[in-house]
């Protein structure tokens, strides 16, 4: 469930909200805290040169631009760096900080009847800031899993004009996580140690992006011309979905300048990178889509099966403790959110997880994603606060009656 649009920002994220230019320092008690830090782990990766990677590369930060990074605070080495690059690019860097705790109290503490005031502070930075750096923090599992879906979905909706600011000024995002930033409960999911799925993750942000580039150029050029996709699998998804005359978009790392071109498709990136997507022909959407196993809010959802017709989700069903919150929560979204969003077929070749795989996620090279909801990400049309997105492990894809992909593996 990533893509809603990452350039957002809300006072009820942050706790703190600070220019990185020298401030008067203040006082401070007589004793400071090195005698009880905690121990500094060993960087996953190297942050300076990520950093770099980051500003100069993926965002490609310009003289004059303000850049607004944020993650949490166990990352803040990293976004001290985003921002000392930021600078030796000649752009200006503020740094956002949030945490679990804030966020809970935000929901909790804040009075239902503020629930629909539309984000003022996300307006105003919608009018200065050029560049978004957004780096996926550790989050508890089902941190929301107790909180009310009509609550969450009249907070998404008064922030919708927020996300629409943020598009028409031409806005670049770059998130770093796209679903699968590391942290132990994630680890588990995938069946891997903590260690595995930090050197999956890292190997995949770390990708050679011109290799990349040159790959997405190459798969989106088979895909283009096509006709109809057909997505099958042995748990019993049978889809089928018209693609004549959409475009193919491609996550390669890098917003060029002819990304830009594109509009809110171009905008952002989001890293591991990897992908190539289009928008279905309104309408063409076909057959159901089975999962056997998801997550909601950290709860399992098993045997969950999306039946489409003309387009549109017209039946949700499954079991297990996640369900009937995720069912909530689809119930409580508003318009726009039952039509087919999107197909993704993932292209990195350095996210590879373990075979047999119950789930999975979108940039290993031969998986396929479809869903509902918002797919102005994807070049498309429907502005929803909503997106549901499942990740389909092991399909087999065709074009026109062509291997694209068979059993999970990427054909050309």
């Amino acid at each position: 469930m990533k893509k809603m649009l990452a350039p957002l920002v809300s006072a009820a994220a942050c706790i703190a909200l600070a220019s990185c230019q020298p401030q008067p320092a203040p006082v401070q008690p007589a004793k400071l805290a090195d005698d009880v830090k905690p121990a500094a782990k060993p960087a996953p990766t190297d942050l300076e040169q990520l950093a770099e990677r980051l500003v100069r590369q993926s965002a490609g930060v310009r003289e004059g631009e303000v850049v607004l990074i944020s993650s949490g605070a166990e990352n803040m080495e990293l976004l001290e760096n985003i921002a000392v690059q930021v600078r030796k690019a000649g752009g200006f860097p503020l740094i956002t900080v949030g945490s679990d705790r804030l966020a809970l109290r935000m929901y909790k503490d804040v009075p239902e009847k503020y629930d629909t005031q539309t984000d003022q502070l996300g307006l105003k930075l919608a009018e200065v800031v050029d560049v978004t750096i957004n780096v996926g923090r550790s989050a508890a599992e089902g941190l929301f899993r107790d909180a009310d879906p009509k609550r969450l979905a009249a907070r998404a909706a008064a922030d919708e004009p927020v996300a629409e600011a943020f598009l028409r000024k031409g806005v670049r995002s770059v998130e770093v996580g796209n679903g699968l930033y590391p942290q132990d409960w994630l680890a588990k999911r995938y069946e891997m140690t903590p260690e595995e799925l930090a050197k999956t993750f890292w190997g995949g942000v770390n990708v050679d992006y011109t290799d990349l580039q040159a790959r997405g150029a190459q798969v989106s050029a088979a895909l283009s011309g096509g006709s109809e996709i057909h997505i099958k699998d042995a748990n019993g998804t049978d889809l089928k979905v018209k693609v004549q005359g959409r475009a193919y978009g491609v996550s390669d790392g890098i917003i060029t300048a002819e990304d830009l071109k594109k509009g809110a498709a171009g905008l952002s990136v989001y890293l591991p990178a990897g992908e190539v997507y289009t928008t279905p022909v309104p309408g063409t959407a076909e057959g159901k889509v089975v999962l056997k196993r998801d997550y909601y809010q950290g709860q399992e959802i098993n045997d969950l099966t999306l039946v489409f017709a003309a387009g549109k989700l017209t039946s949700i069903t499954g079991s297990g403790p996640g369900f009937e919150k995720m069912k909530a929560a689809y119930d409580a979204a508003g318009e726009g959110k039952d039509l087919f969003a999107v197909v993704d077929f993932g292209i990195n070749p350095n996210v590879k997880l373990p075979a047999g795989s119950k789930i999975a996620t979108w940039v290993p090279a031969g998986t396929v994603t479809v869903g509902v909801g918002n797919n102005v990400w994807a070049g498309g049309d429907n502005k929803t606060s909503y997106g549901y997105f499942v990740s389909l492990p092991g399909t087999t894809v065709t074009l026109d009656g062509k291997p694209v992909v068979e059993a999970g593996q990427l054909k050309l």
